[in-house]
């Protein structure tokens, strides 16, 4: 079954910079993440597995990231589970659409509810201003996953469920503690109500099945994370490679097979290896020397928004 949430049923602030802060550097505005404090590096470890038929909500990106997560607390941990599906970030809409209904499918196959937000994609690219240029991993991913959370954890907070986690949580492609401490944030608002549940989810076991589900669904295998930017940051990296540009749908992929159909193949091409050299790349900017005056640029033209460019706290925009 799978239910509808309204864009008007979501946070009306979900477009509004929270965690993600511009602060000055001398003449310069820079991005910033909150230092995590010292509750919430408690809150980032590991905790223990809810109680059978404990309800828990699943921010799920996509089927293949989500298969092995779904098996492990449905069938192994009798977790009762209900999907959440809200990646305004995902772009273009054939690709959102091509995701989202292949996890349909799935969670339909095994009688897993299923919540569909709408496409809110105006408000994340409110939210994503001034971080057009920012590298994989940076700040705003930090601003993505944040702005993830906080629905999922609203929803979770209003419709009883005790915990909330997320499929982002899985991916080698993912920062682990980026990830998790967007959900601890976007928890410390129910206090009580709900809670952020962190996981090991890439154990070497953990990952191994995710494979193996992938393949043996056929699972549409994706070719970049998901936004505009990450499509954009991709093919600059694949141009570099010699590798020919990310293909949106179809049944040819722009690299290797449209589909997991080899677990050991496929697992290979999001080796610790590839994954380590294109971040590498992409901290460096791809070589783009005058990238980063570029993001520094795109930022200062944001300086009017800051509150106080003395007092960090102060600074939200």
């Amino acid at each position: 079954m799978a239910l509808r949430l309204a864009a008007a049923d979501m946070p009306p602030d979900r477009s509004v910079l929270k965690y993600v802060q511009l602060q000055y550097e001398g003449n310069d505005v820079v991005c910033t993440e909150d230092a995590i404090t010292d509750d919430e590096r408690e809150l980032l470890q590991y905790t223990a597995t809810p109680s059978p038929r404990a309800k828990v909500l699943l921010h799920s990106c996509c089927a293949p990231c989500s298969g092995a997560m779904i098996e492990e607390m449905r069938f192994v941990m009798d977790l009762d589970v209900t999907i959440f599906f809200y990646n305004p970030n995902i772009h273009p809409r054939k690709e959102y659409e091509i995701r989202k209904d292949e996890n349909i499918a799935y969670a339909r196959k095994h009688a897993i509810p299923f919540v569909d937000c709408d496409y809110d994609a105006d408000s994340w690219y409110k939210r994503m201003v001034g971080f057009e240029l920012d590298p994989e991993r940076g700040v705003r991913c930090s601003a993505c996953f944040d702005m993830r959370m906080e629905v999922t954890a609203a929803y979770a907070a209003e419709h009883g469920f005790a915990y909330f986690t997320t499929t982002n949580a899985t991916s080698r492609w993912k920062d682990e503690t980026q990830v998790n401490l967007a959900g601890v944030r976007a928890a410390t608002r129910y206090r009580d109500r709900v809670h952020f549940w962190v996981y090991n989810w890439k154990s070497d076991a953990m990952t191994r099945r995710k494979y193996e589900v992938s393949v043996t669904e056929k699972f549409y295998k994706q070719e970049y994370c998901g936004c505009a930017y990450s499509l954009r940051d991709s093919n600059i990296w694949r141009a570099q490679q010699g590798i020919p540009k990310v293909k949106i749908g179809g049944d040819v992929a722009g690299l290797g097979t449209r589909y997991f159909e080899d677990v050991d193949a496929d697992e290979a091409e999001e080796s610790q290896e590839v994954v380590d050299a294109f971040f590498k790349d992409a901290t460096q900017h791809f070589g783009d020397v005058k990238r980063q005056a570029k993001f520094k640029t795109t930022l200062t033209g944001f300086a009017g928004r800051l509150k106080s460019g003395d007092d960090v706290a102060l600074n939200n925009w």
